[in-house]
């Protein structure tokens, strides 16, 4: 008998080569293997839709279309520009400033919106033409951007970060989940910025601007309202004053009241659009999940996490050896398939193996998503590097030989937190959360 988890497994893959959408491929090749297993089409069509309902079904999900909403609004809101403003305050002084200013504000914007797209888009949209000009040339800025969004999704709050503490079956709370993120986000940061900085001193890019302690302190002010979105949040979710989903219900308001009322570069006549745009995204993201949590219960149904588990097992007991195949299938795995659906789909199937390595719940997500975040910036299906290219109104083809030294850096920082716990696991055992 075939069996229907080779099925599935087969005909997503297949799918995916032939450029069918992600969320579609997840759902044929799950319905396929359901009617294989259960043997009636009537049933198996009613069970995987049954599953994509309740897979969707979560109050913690209801904080993703705000978040998102929140992001939409600071992106129109003016927000962008004045953390841009306080990243040049703080690091424009020195040599090649203004990648080093590139870098902290996608880190800022990118941690305040929860989005690296919409990071890529808002400070690349000025910071891509500005460093052309400046001479560090168009696709040095497109690289550059695109790498440093992806920290906005480590450090919280984070979208994929509630996607992960879903389906880790309540291992792990989305609170720890969002501490153990930030010192790997600024890891990350921290990389890009010593990267960029050796790169801009070998290269002669860029001059040191000079600060003076009154105009840090004048770009500090301006940008202090939407850095305080994030102490809002984190704040009230560690007090236990409002959880995750109440929080991004917040942060619409804050976002609302700043970009409407406070820098008056949102008005009611945009706003249709803005909710518009927000739907949409959250239609996408929320097909994805639940296509994502059927595929899981077939996966689940099959043994197949045991099956992996077992396997892999059986090729080493070396921890290292096991950790480095696992993130190099997840490497592999981010350059063709979407963050949410990879969470989803591998957190139960590698789950089993980094346990019994000993690995916490919260190490192992926030490894998970470095991982994916990487993927955003490789072809053929990089978002980030869509929009960066997109928006710095070049190709793939030019950008990727730019981006090579920053993906050496990702790896360098992805391999600290792999083997490095203290990274993810300090910050939530001080805050005595694990």
């Amino acid at each position: 008998m075939i069996s229907p988890g080779l099925v599935m497994i087969v005909v997503f893959v297949s799918l995916l080569l032939i450029h069918v959408p992600v969320a579609v491929s997840i759902c044929v090749a799950t319905w396929l293997a359901a009617w294989l297993a259960m043997g009636s089409l009537e049933i198996a069509a009613a069970t995987v839709a049954q599953r994509m309902a309740t897979g969707v079904y979560s109050f913690s999900l209801l904080a993703i279309p705000f978040f998102i909403l929140s992001g939409l609004l600071m992106g129109r809101g003016g927000i962008a520009r004045r953390l841009m403003d306080f990243a040049s305050a703080l690091v424009g002084r020195f040599p090649g400033g203004l990648a080093l200013v590139n870098v902290l504000s996608c880190m800022m914007f990118g941690a305040v919106s929860g989005s690296a797209t919409a990071a890529v888009s808002s400070i690349g949209g000025f910071m891509i033409p500005e460093m052309e000009r400046k001479g560090y040339g168009k696709e040095f800025g497109v690289a550059l951007t695109i790498t440093s969004a992806t920290t906005g999704l480590l450090i919280p709050p984070s979208n994929i970060m509630i996607v992960y503490a879903l389906v880790s079956g309540g291992t792990v709370s989305i609170a720890t989940l969002f501490m153990a993120g930030i010192l790997p986000g600024v890891v990350f940061g921290m990389l890009l910025m010593l990267t960029a900085g050796w790169l801009c001193w070998q290269r002669g890019y860029g001059q040191a601007v000079e600060q003076s302690v009154g105009g840090v302190w004048k770009a500090f002010k301006g940008a202090g309202l939407s850095l305080l979105l994030i102490a809002i949040v984190l704040g009230g979710i560690l007090k236990g004053v409002f959880t995750a989903t109440e929080a991004a219900a917040i942060a619409v308001a804050y976002a609302w009241v700043l970009a409407a009322w406070v820098y008056r570069e949102v008005s009611l006549r945009d706003l249709p659009g803005i909710l518009l745009q927000a739907g949409i995204t959250t239609a996408v993201v929320f097909l994805l999940i639940a296509t994502s949590m059927a595929m899981s219960w077939i996966l689940t149904l099959e043994d197949i996490p045991q099956q992996v588990s077992a396997m892999m097992l059986s090729i080493s007991d070396n921890p290292i050896i096991l950790l480095l195949l696992i993130n190099l299938i997840l490497l592999l795995a981010g350059t063709f398939m979407d963050m949410t659906p990879a969470v989803l789909i591998f957190t139960p199937i590698f789950w089993p193996v980094v346990r019994e390595l000993g690995m916490s719940p919260e190490h192992f997500g926030i490894m998970m998503i470095a991982n994916l975040c990487i993927g955003l910036c490789t072809p053929p299906v990089g978002t980030c590097l869509f929009v960066g290219c997109g928006v710095g109104h070049t190709s793939m083809a030019k950008v990727a030989p730019a981006a090579l030294p920053f993906f050496l850096a990702l790896l360098i920082a992805l391999m600290l937190v792999t083997f490095v716990p203290a990274l993810t696991n300090w910050l939530p055992a001080l805050l005595g959360m694990s």
